[in-house]
């Protein structure tokens, strides 16, 4: 759906807001667990502003980013308890709760946009049911770019990572580690710089922006973009919360989630290209990896990839099979 179509959705949501009966304003709190220049927050703020606007101050959501309010870890289990509306966080730190949830974590799977598109579209609505289930609507989700390896040192086979330590933010991340040989390390966001600055961890798979919003070039050396995978975020609401909407907001509010996703999806691969370029130019040796290097990293994807579908069941099977069948986009 095209923006002129989203900005006149907007009007029309917020004329059909103004001719009813006048509200009271109602205020959300939204944590987010990743730095205010971070896309995703950019993102998440525009959504915040759209729904104001559409409103006309009607409902307004108070967003605090860089895990200010709530820790990224707590921002879910927040939102299902009612302690905050509405929150984001990465759909992958859930895999422990249901496999479902790593699907888009699966190294090599989806390794690009495109695939990443049409593996959640035919995924959208299982995990809208999942969360669902735990008395959260799912309002849009926008994909990080592809995770890429970063070190403090060269790296041209999987042989040079062994024995390292390396950063793990979701079960997925952290299976990929035992499997290169790696050591395992959590380490969120925030606390990257210190991590790396006290050998806590020599490496990481994350994008490209998140190493532009840490300055990796003060703490790491390279970075090797070799697409692992495209693990995205997802915004969700607390259902009471929404319920106690007017129909005329809950509108607004679907309505500004539908242009923040199809926005978020472009700003995802325009930071991308962006943040790779400020890499290179703050020293950092950017390159797409070896032959050696990638050759084994697919391998790895292979095992990964019969794991999560033997433990996701006939569920699981099914999705990949619709996502194989499903035309390029």
């Amino acid at each position: 759906m095209t923006c002129a179509f989203r900005t006149t959705a907007f009007a029309a949501a917020a004329g059909l807001f103004m001719s009813g009966a006048v509200s009271a304003q109602t205020t959300w709190q939204m944590p987010t667990p990743y730095p205010e220049a971070n896309f995703h927050t950019q993102n998440i703020k525009l959504f915040a502003e759209e729904i104001d606007k559409a409103s006309n101050g009607a409902l307004k959501i108070v967003v605090h980013p860089a895990g200010s309010l709530i820790k990224h870890a707590e921002i879910k289990n927040a939102v299902r308890s009612g302690q905050v509306e509405i929150g984001e966080f990465i759909i992958s730190n859930l895999a422990n709760e249901d496999p479902l949830f790593a699907l888009d974590a699966v190294p090599f799977l989806a390794a690009s946009y495109d695939e990443s598109a049409r593996l959640y579209a035919v995924s959208k609505e299982a995990l809208g049911q999942k969360l669902g289930e735990q008395r959260m609507t799912a309002l849009f989700s926008v994909p990080w770019p592809g995770q890429g390896l970063y070190t403090d040192r060269e790296i041209n086979t999987v042989e040079d990572i062994r024995g390292l330590k390396m950063r793990a933010y979701s079960p997925q991340t952290e299976r990929l580690a035992q499997l290169l040989g790696a050591v395992p390390t959590q380490v969120e966001v925030p606390d990257l710089a210190q991590a790396f600055s006290t050998g806590r961890v020599n490496a990481m798979i994350t994008s490209s922006s998140t190493g532009v919003n840490s300055s990796a070039w003060d703490f790491l050396t390279h970075f090797y973009d070799v697409s692992a995978f495209l693990p995205k975020n997802v915004v969700v609401v607390n259902q009471r919360a929404f319920d106690a909407l007017s129909p005329e907001l809950q509108q607004i509010v679907k309505d500004a989630a539908a242009a923040a996703e199809e926005r978020g999806w472009k700003m995802s691969a325009e930071d991308h290209a962006a943040m790779r370029k400020i890499l290179e130019e703050k020293g950092i040796k950017v390159s797409d990896g070896s032959e050696a290097l990638n050759a084994s990293l697919k391998e790895i994807g292979v095992t990964m990839g019969a794991e999560w579908a033997k433990e996701a069941g006939e569920t699981g099977a099914a999705l990949v099979a619709a996502f194989n069948a499903a035309p390029a986009q």
